[in-house]
């Protein structure tokens, strides 16, 4: 059994780690421009002037990511103790695509993501503060959405 207050340590640990881990996230994405609207829009203007350079960034992410995941396969817990959350669906549903429709819709029209949104926002933009706006208020109207579905299955599944 634990004693009282032997957990706190372990938690100052993995709230300074999640905190070191989101610090160099948020300087990555201002460092690569990821939190620089106008550039994300060039990247995503395929038909007029391109910039490239975002891709890279991408390609840089996406080989990190691989590399953790195959690591993380192989730990029940982090390196901090935490249990592993790994996702393990595996299939493509329309809810999946649905979401990835209008992510990349927001990303499209805005040039922001969550994350960039965040980091800018914390900069003092104005146009990022607005759009970490609306993605609470798309949030909530989801989980809000969510509990109504939820509740009309429970019904249909105690009628039946």
């Amino acid at each position: 059994m634990d004693k009282p207050g032997s957990r706190a340590p372990h938690k100052v640990a993995l709230n300074l780690g999640a905190f070191a881990s989101g610090l160099l996230f948020g300087l990555g994405l201002i460092v690569s421009g990821m939190a620089n609207p106008a550039k994300v829009l060039a990247f995503l203007d395929l038909a007029g002037n391109w910039d490239p350079s975002l891709a890279f960034v991408m390609a840089g992410a996406i080989a990190v990511a691989y590399v953790g995941f195959r690591l993380a396969r192989t730990r029940s817990a982090s390196v901090l103790g935490a249990p592993m959350q790994l996702p393990t669906a595996r299939h493509v549903d329309p809810r999946l695509i649905a979401g990835a429709l209008v992510f990349g819709a927001g990303w499209g029209l805005a040039g922001f993501c969550p994350g960039p949104a965040l980091v800018s926002a914390a900069s003092g933009q104005p146009r990022a503060w607005l759009f970490v706006a609306a993605m609470l208020a798309g949030m909530a109207l989801f989980a809000a959405l969510e509990r109504v579905a939820a509740s009309h299955a429970q019904r249909r599944q105690s009628s039946s």
